[in-house]
């Protein structure tokens, strides 16, 4: 049997006009902004006037561990949104925005898969609305303000040896981790070194996702530390007077893109920081949002839950004052055998000891998102070449667990193969057995915050720093950063910082290489392993293969 890539299914899709969309979250006419016909920006002062109303279920969907073998996980959120709506809910989805890194390097899109897709796909996997254009010109200007006001005469004095904000672009470039500027004689500037992250690790693109309006938004801008002067004191972008232009580059890009399912149903599709090197969730003002407008709203944090959800919980939740009611975590049987050895040429044949040998993975995951006192429920992501003896081993092992799987075939079949999965979903939700908390109070010290992450989720013997990291961690909490949540950056392929051990490790160690203060949007980066703000394209990228047809058609996105 033939199946139809992606790119099939969405350019098939039957779209209603983004104004019946608007309509089915009773959004008027005149609160929408339209990008074309399928696309559309909500307006603030609609969001504004919905505050007082009640607020629904909070879905968060997660995975295990990523493998090579692919676990689904925002198709999942799209088929268990368009299952929800199937079953007479009202239902909302919330994802983030794609970034061109990825998409022109190895991972392919962000949209979903099969029948379980948002749509416009190909825009949303390029330049979509803008928004991180308009992120990467804001941090941009912020960088030429900093290097301009050195050459005319530095009245910050600033020292130029220790200017911490970097230049961004939406792409992956190694060739750009490490450069010199100002270089070229006298008229170019003062020579420095200095490098380049990708947009999606940028602290403005996390500060746009957390932000509540435009007020905030430009408050959070303003407290960006941007460098230290000579008596290392801290030089703020709003000492540079930067922070209000850079709010009028973002004032269209902090407003929720609505946009559609596949069957017609809504979705908030904005925002995009990486959880393997910032937060990783939809924006604030989006989810928010959403759960005014709708009864559920499914959701999904990056990578695996130990990032993903991890700082969902962690940092989401505790600065926007959300808490989830169920928690959908996503398994292949695929994934489960790689975890259990299988090389991914071999995964289309039957191995039920491998799942079972790779199935710890998905028990420590378990096991970490009840600790937020949470309901678990694992998605069964299925795959044609699944047998049921594969996936009854999995539910076999969820249930010792004190758990339950449900297989879901949204993949395949749209919202006629997630019934199960919404209905029991819906069920937990209303239920109304979650006792959200955080894992770690906000008085509690950075380090001993880095070292709860380390020792509950990732389960680490320790987290190793050295005593220059351990001085900036107190110098920062003398400056009265201490209540900040931590925000690891980390591989997301494993438990530890060694993308090739797989599995349920224990007694390892997390290096932690470096310690970032995101003053603006309020948390510490905390560097660790050989994890890399600025990607490198692989040895044959997706890009090769990205092209027109003769139709005019794009073809290659996946």
């Amino acid at each position: 049997m033939a199946f139809k890539s992606d790119i099939q299914i969405a350019r098939a899709a039957r779209k209603l006009p983004i104004q019946e969309i608007g309509a089915k979250l009773g959004i008027p006419l005149d609160d929408l902004v339209p990008y074309g016909h399928d696309k559309a920006k909500v307006g603030q002062d609609f969001i504004n006037g919905v505050q007082d109303r009640k607020t629904g279920k909070l879905i968060l969907v997660t995975a295990i561990n990523p493998t090579p073998a692919g676990e689904g996980k925002t198709t999942t959120t799209v088929g268990l949104g368009d299952g929800l709506n199937r079953i007479g809910k009202k239902a909302c989805v919330c994802i983030r925005e794609a970034s061109l890194g990825p998409n022109f390097g190895m991972k392919g899109g962000a949209a979903g898969g099969g029948y379980a897709q948002i749509v416009p796909m190909e825009d949303m996997n390029l330049h979509f609305t803008g928004d991180f254009h308009a992120i990467t010109s804001a941090h941009s200007l912020l960088a030429a303000m900093i290097d301009n006001h050195i050459y005319w005469g530095n009245e910050l004095d600033i020292d130029v040896r220790r200017v911490v904000w970097r230049r961004v672009v939406d792409m992956n470039d190694r060739a750009l981790r490490q450069v010199n500027v100002g270089l070229g004689g006298v008229t170019n500037g003062f020579p420095r070194e200095t490098g380049y992250d990708i947009t999606v690790a940028s602290e403005v693109m996390a500060i746009l996702c957390l932000s509540n309006d435009l007020n905030d938004l430009q408050r959070r801008l303003g407290a960006m530390i941007v460098a230290y002067r000579r008596d290392r004191t801290p030089v703020f972008a709003r000492d540079l007077k930067a922070d209000g232009a850079m709010t009028v580059l973002l004032k269209d890009a902090l407003q929720p893109n609505l946009v559609q399912t596949l069957e017609n149903n809504p979705a908030f599709v904005h925002g995009g920081p990486f959880a393997n090197i910032a937060h990783g969730c939809n924006s604030v003002i989006a989810t928010t949002t959403a759960l005014k407008l709708s009864d559920y709203v499914v959701t999904e944090a990056g990578f695996g839950a130990d990032l993903g959800a991890e700082k969902f919980m962690n940092i989401k939740c505790r600065k926007a004052g959300l808490a989830p009611s169920v928690v959908v975590c996503v398994a292949t049987v695929r994934a489960m055998k790689m975890n259990g050895g299988v090389p991914k040429a071999e995964l289309g044949t039957e191995n039920v000891e491998a799942v079972q040998s790779g199935c710890p993975n998905l028990g420590r995951h378990i096991e970490n998102l009840k600790s937020f006192g949470v309901p678990v429920v694992v998605a069964i992501n299925h795959f044609v070449t699944d047998t049921e003896a594969e996936v009854q081993a999995i539910k076999d092992f969820v249930a010792e667990q004190g758990g339950e799987a449900i297989l879901s075939r949204h993949w395949e079949l749209g919202s006629d193969g997630s019934q199960e999965l919404a209905t029991r979903v819906a069920e937990i939700a209303d239920a109304d057995t979650a006792n959200f908390a955080p894992i770690y109070p906000d008085e509690m010290a950075l380090a001993d915050k880095i070292r709860t992450i380390c020792k509950r989720i990732y389960r680490a013997d320790d987290a190793v720093m050295d005593q220059k990291i351990l001085a900036q961690l107190r110098d920062w909490e003398e400056q009265g950063y201490g209540h900040l949540p931590v925000c690891m950056a980390k591989t997301q392929y494993s438990f530890t910082t060694d993308p090739a051990l797989r599995g349920a490790p224990t007694g390892h160690l997390v290096p932690v290489r470096e310690v970032r203060l995101s003053a603006g949007a309020g948390f510490v980066v905390v560097v660790c392993g050989e994890i890399m703000t600025m990607p490198g394209l692989p040895r044959t990228p997706s890009a090769e293969t990205i092209m027109l047809n003769d139709d005019g058609q794009i073809e290659g996105l996946f």
